[in-house]
């Protein structure tokens, strides 16, 4: 049976419609960000699109790569040298688009980093706030998470990796915003939102000071492991809605 494909300018249409790409004031490019072959029959997706992820997309014979993090940021020096010319040569060499997509793979209501990670925390929104409402509102039953021991156990056992906790063990968690990968500079505007305990995925120096100040719970989960959950349901997807053969690489990050 003939693999089902798509040509990459349809795939391009649907994600940036999907994503509402158009509505972000972002650090970076949205989308394609590197041109390959026209037709898309197998999609590796990532959270970077390091070296790695672009050697396993080669062995795994991929026509494109979908990740959360790309290339071009704003800021960044813009010579394509050293190792951003092998990253981009690999992709140039064996034909493979790459699109990347940033705060609007965040924000999704549904397949989003933020959506996702509620979803398999078991956290009921109820609301959003922070620039563009990237950050969501919530919490956990008391009954399920009465605590933030028991908080912090339960995204140890989701997530796979020991949080960094700022804030008291025994205090309930109360009224939960989270906001993943760096967002620890969002806390402030997360304490005057009502905030009881913020989940991240980083956290600054100054931002300790602050949680403890406000006496607001602080949650570092982990920036790579926080943002995992958004290009796999991405993915899923694309697999349900085009028959493309799509497959999640985890290379795995400690931060």
């Amino acid at each position: 049976m003939k693999e089902k494909e798509i040509h990459r300018n349809e795939l391009i249409r649907f994600l940036d419609n999907e994503l509402q790409v158009s509505r972000f004031r972002d650090y970076c490019p949205n989308g394609l960000q590197v041109e390959g072959k026209p037709l898309i029959r197998r999609v590796i997706t990532g959270v970077t699109a390091c070296q790695a992820l672009i050697d396993a997309a080669i062995a795994h014979g991929a026509d494109a790569i979908i990740v959360h993090h790309g290339y071009f940021w704003r800021g960044e020096d813009m010579r394509i040298a050293g190792q951003k010319y092998k990253r981009i040569s690999s992709l140039i060499q064996n034909q493979i688009n790459l699109l990347a997509y940033h705060l609007p793979l965040d924000a999704h209501p549904e397949i989003g980093n933020n959506a996702q990670l509620g979803q398999l925390l078991g956290l009921t929104p109820d609301g959003y706030f922070g620039d563009e409402n990237l950050g969501w509102m919530g919490g956990w039953a008391p009954e399920k998470v009465p605590d933030i021991k028991a908080a912090t156990t339960l995204i140890q056992r989701v997530l796979n990796r020991v949080p960094l906790v700022i804030g008291d063990p025994e205090k309930s968690p109360g009224k939960v915003a989270w906001c993943t990968g760096a967002a620890h500079s969002y806390l402030e505007q997360a304490i005057n939102a009502g905030a009881d305990t913020y989940i991240s995925g980083e956290i600054s120096e100054p931002i300790v000071h602050l949680a403890r100040e406000s006496g607001v719970t602080y949650i570092a989960a982990g920036h790579h492991a926080t943002e995992r959950y958004g290009v796999m349901a991405l993915g899923k997807l694309l697999q349900e809605k085009f028959g493309l053969e799509c497959e999640f690489i985890d290379i795995d990050n400690p931060v």
